[in-house]
C-alpha cells in the first residue's frame, strides 16, 4: 500500500490491537529490543505498533502471535480481524475532514455495534433525529459554523441513520429524559414532526424507546448523557461520553458501573407502550 493511502490517524481499532500486542509482549517478559531484533525492525516501529500510530500488517501480526505463543485459534482470528479493520476504510472516512477523529471513531462504533444502549437528557440521539431538528441543534451548538459545514454534518447524520434499514440492524434501546422531549428545538412544527418521527422509530423491531419522566425524581445519571456499545468479538464493549474537552471512550472493566446505571435508568423509566402514549400526549399539547 502506498504511503499516501495509509491511515493518518490513530484509530480506536488500532489502539485496541496495539494494547493487546503490548500486553502479550509484557506477559512473556520480552523487551522492545528483543522483539525488534526478532522482527528485524527498530524499537520505535514496535512501539508504534503498540500505540496504534503505525498500522501493523497481517504477516507481522502472525509473526508476533507465534513469538508470543498465542495458540488459541479464537484469539488469533480476533487479533487478525482487528489488524484487517485497521487498514480498511468505510464511508465515514469520507467525512474525516469535517469532524473530529474521535467522532469518526464514534460512527465506526455505531456501524460495528450489535447493541446500542443510549441515555440522553439534552438532545435526542442522532440516529433518531429528523433533518430540521438536527439542523437546529447544530446551529445552537456552533453559531459560527458556515452553511456548508452544517450541510456536511447533516449529510453525515442522515447517512448514519441508514444502519436502521439494514437487514441485520443493531438493537437500540433509547432512554430519554422527559426534558429532552419538552425542550422545543426549532419551530413548533419542527418539534411536532420530530416527536412523530420518534413514534414511527419506536415501531421498528430493533428500537426500544423509553421515557424517563420527571415523576421518577432524582436518578442515576445527573452527570448527563452516555452511550454503551455492545460489540462482537474481538472488539470490547465500549461506553462513550461527550465532554467539553472532548470525547471519552471507556472500556471494560470500567464499563461495569456505567452499565449498572443504565440498567437502573431503564428500570425506572416508562415501558414502551406508556412511553408512546406519553409522546403522543406531548404532540397534542
Amino acid at each position: 500500500m502506498p504511503p499516501a493511502s495509509r491511515p493518518k490517524r490513530v484509530t480506536l481499532c488500532g489502539r485496541w490491537l496495539g494494547k493487546r500486542l503490548r500486553e502479550l509482549r509484557e506477559g512473556n517478559g520480552f523487551t522492545l529490543e528483543y522483539v525488534a531484533e526478532f522482527m528485524q525492525r527498530t524499537n520505535g516501529t514496535i512501539s508504534r505498533f503498540e500505540t496504534g500510530h503505525y498500522p501493523i500488517r497481517r504477516p507481522d501480526v502472525l509473526a508476533l502471535l507465534d513469538l508470543y505463543g498465542v495458540n488459541d485459534e479464537g484469539e488469533r482470528r480476533g487479533l487478525l480481524k482487528l489488524s484487517e479493520s485497521v487498514w480498511q476504510t468505510g464511508w465515514w472516512d469520507g467525512f474525516a475532514g469535517d469532524v473530529t477523529d474521535a467522532f469518526v471513531d464514534f460512527v465506526w462504533l455505531e456501524e460495528q455495534a450489535v447493541e446500542h444502549r443510549l441515555f440522553d437528557n439534552t438532545v435526542l440521539p442522532g440516529l433518531l433525529q429528523t433533518e430540521p431538528y438536527a439542523r437546529a441543534v447544530m446551529l445552537a451548538d456552533d453559531p459560527s459554523a458556515t452553511k456548508g459545514q452544517i450541510d456536511r454534518w447533516i449529510e453525515l447524520r442522515m447517512k448514519r441513520q441508514s444502519l436502521l434499514d439494514r437487514t441485520d440492524p443493531p438493537r437500540i434501546t433509547s432512554v430519554l429524559d422527559e426534558a429532552v422531549l419538552r425542550r422545543q428545538v426549532g419551530a413548533s412544527r419542527v418539534m411536532a414532526a420530530q416527536l412523530r418521527h420518534l413514534l414511527a422509530a419506536a415501531e421498528r423491531p430493533c428500537v426500544e424507546l423509553r421515557v424517563l419522566p420527571f415523576s421518577a425524581g432524582a436518578h442515576a445519571s445527573p452527570m448527563g448523557s452516555f452511550n454503551v456499545f455492545g460489540m462482537e468479538e474481538p472488539y470490547p464493549e465500549v461506553a462513550y461520553v461527550e465532554t467539553l474537552k472532548g470525547a471519552l471512550y471507556i472500556e471494560p472493566p470500567d464499563t461495569a458501573p456505567i452499565l449498572k446505571r443504565y440498567d437502573w435508568l431503564r428500570k425506572i423509566s416508562l415501558d414502551g407502550e406508556a412511553s408512546a402514549e406519553f409522546i403522543s400526549a406531548l404532540i397534542k399539547e
